[in-house]
């Protein structure tokens, strides 16, 4: 029998943590390769999709990106809502503007004289651009809802199978808890137990 640089504990336990080969790879100091094929040996299937191997993570937390998007969607909000008074003729919105111009000098010695240049283009254009960007941040945020309500709908209804399965036979759901651990098919997906 060949020795490994590995055990086989050792790479389960780097499977358990939702590593992918790669990164198994570089942690024990051999190549992927070497992992792939003991991984084929022991067939263990290591999941290449992102969202199944974060999922547990992701549902743990409720998604902390959920904050940060709607701190983004504020900010937005309230460049439009300047833009717009600005558009409308504010003076206070003017006020707040202007003060975001710069002074440029223009020719050299006794020729040069100062321009007061403003950053900001046309005020419709830029609140379109917010309008937009404040659209995308909706889009996305609620993309993240719905795979929460998913992740959250799938571990509800396998806590409520394997509690089901549990109620006839305790055996049974300790051997499909079993199986299903060795094949990584739920890894990062449920807590099971």
């Amino acid at each position: 029998m060949p020795k490994f640089k590995f055990t086989d504990i050792e790479l389960r336990e780097l499977v358990k943590k939702g590593l992918t080969c790669a990164a198994m790879a570089k942690h024990l100091g051999v190549t992927r390769s070497a992992v792939s094929m003991r991984l084929a040996r022991l067939r263990i299937a290591v999941s290449k999709d992102v969202t199944i191997r974060s999922a547990r993570e992701i549902v743990d937390r409720e998604i902390n990106a959920l904050d940060q998007l709607q701190k983004i969607n504020r900010d937005a909000n309230e460049i439009l809502d300047l833009l717009m008074r600005w558009n409308r003729g504010d003076g206070e919105a003017l006020q707040v503007l202007e003060s975001q111009a710069r002074r440029v000098r223009s020719g050299k010695g006794e020729n040069a004289g100062e321009l007061t240049e403003y950053k900001l283009r046309d005020p419709r254009e830029l609140a379109l651009k917010a309008m937009q960007e404040i659209r995308g941040q909706l889009k996305l945020q609620l993309e993240v809802f719905q795979a929460l309500f998913d992740m959250q709908a799938v571990r509800q209804f396998q806590t409520e199978v394997l509690e089901a399965i549990e109620s006839v036979s305790p055996e049974t759901r300790e051997e499909i808890i079993r199986r299903l651990t060795e094949r990584n098919a739920l890894r990062s997906a449920l807590d099971l137990n």
